[in-house]
């Protein structure tokens, strides 16, 4: 099982360096990063152990090919010349699940899943000696990603993205993804023992995604994924030891400060609901209330938030009055970070104050901003339990 495979992990633009930073710490070696995208390389076993333990990535995609082609006709041949039955046994259902194309010869899409299927069954047809393929077996999605002529093929190893963790049934509107949450987070200094706030919880993905980082809980280790079955690269007992590397890694001892607020009471109950299934209730409080309303009495803690941004032109003059309150309120706070994203563009202006750092993020194909309100750090303890001395 030493062979190596070349995978490619897609993610928001501009969370690339925290999913480098997770494969890293997987023990994977990094061959690329580019816009809304790492490359790595990896043992089979990286299919399991990468699609459960990574929390930023939105798919594993284990690359199976890359050549360049400016014809149909190089497209069909490169893609035939793919040693497609390493991976797909003779009863696989396999389909092209998605074609892109940038700044390339090649830009139609249905033309391009329509050429790439047919090499792969000539391919197939003439390595397993068959006719015709009933495609009864597992599926094999395949996806293909054509960047300046340059053809890259894929197989989906995820199936359901990863941002389906399993717990999140029941959402309020413009929720935010659990991939994209769990990513901002791990952008920030934030660690367990600090208290972490998001006054507009909604269905409660951050607070939800903070108790899953700070009691090591693995983002997939309660679902399957599509190459669960493919015993051509990964036997049963390889996903298990995955499985249970995971849940060996979590904390069940661990005490943390997590809150979530939302005027709405009953997108309040969904949120308790989520964190029930999964697994992390016991973490956090949630409490129907007005951001306007938030004090603590802790210092160095942690705002974390996706406030209103103003979707419908109603809401939109609204936005003042609230980024202000905001800024109130996180002046109120002694010794708090402070981190939002939205892609409304004078929150700083309301708020009060410029952000220390501000990073663009494309959720979805909204374009939003990061704004991070840096907070001191809290003094080091020495290993008596005492404050050093200054």
């Amino acid at each position: 099982m030493n062979e190596r495979f070349t995978y490619i992990a897609p993610c928001h633009f501009g969370l690339e360096a925290v999913l480098k930073k997770e494969i890293q710490e997987l023990g994977y070696e990094i061959s690329a990063v580019e816009d809304g995208r790492v490359t790595f390389l990896g043992d089979a076993e990286a299919i399991a152990r990468s699609n459960i333990r990574i929390r930023a990535a939105e798919r594993i995609l284990l690359c199976c090919g890359e050549f360049t082609a400016t014809t149909f006709d190089e497209l069909f041949e490169g893609t035939k010349a793919i040693p497609w039955e390493r991976y797909l046994p003779r009863n696989a259902k396999f389909w092209v699940t998605k074609a892109t194309t940038n700044r390339s010869a090649l830009f139609s899409a249905s033309s391009i899943q329509s050429i790439v299927k047919k090499a792969m069954v000539d391919r197939l047809r003439g390595t397993y000696h068959v006719e015709h393929f009933a495609e009864d077996g597992d599926e094999y999605p395949v996806r293909v990603f054509i960047l300046k002529d340059r053809v890259t093929i894929g197989l989906d190893t995820s199936g359901v993205s990863l941002h389906k963790r399993g717990y999140r049934k029941l959402v309020g509107k413009a929720p935010i993804s659990e991939t994209l949450a769990a990513a901002l987070l791990l952008l920030t200094p934030w660690r367990e023992d600090r208290v972490l706030v998001d006054p507009f919880c909604g269905s409660g993905t951050f607070p939800i995604e903070a108790a899953m980082i700070g009691a090591k809980i693995a983002p997939g280790v309660n679902r399957e994924f599509t190459a669960n079955s493919w015993q051509k690269l990964l036997s049963k007992q390889d996903w298990y030891r995955a499985y249970d590397e995971a849940r060996s890694l979590e904390k069940t001892d661990v005490k943390m400060h997590l809150q979530g607020y939302d005027l709405d009471g009953e997108i309040i109950k969904c949120a308790m609901q989520n964190a029930r299934d999964a697994g992390v209730l016991q973490h956090i409080h949630f409490q129907q209330r007005d951001v306007a309303e938030l004090r603590h009495p802790k210092p160095y803690g942690f705002l974390i938030t996706n406030p209103p941004y103003g979707e419908r032109i109603s809401e939109k003059e609204e936005l003042p009055a609230l980024y202000k309150t905001i800024g109130e309120v996180y002046a109120g706070l002694d010794k708090w970070s402070m981190y939002i994203i939205t892609s409304y563009e004078e929150a700083e202006k309301y708020i009060g104050r410029k952000a220390d750092k501000n990073r663009k993020i494309y959720n979805g194909m909204i374009r939003s901003y990061f704004y991070q309100f840096m907070g001191p750090k809290p003094p080091r303890r020495d290993g008596a339990g005492k404050q050093p001395q200054a």
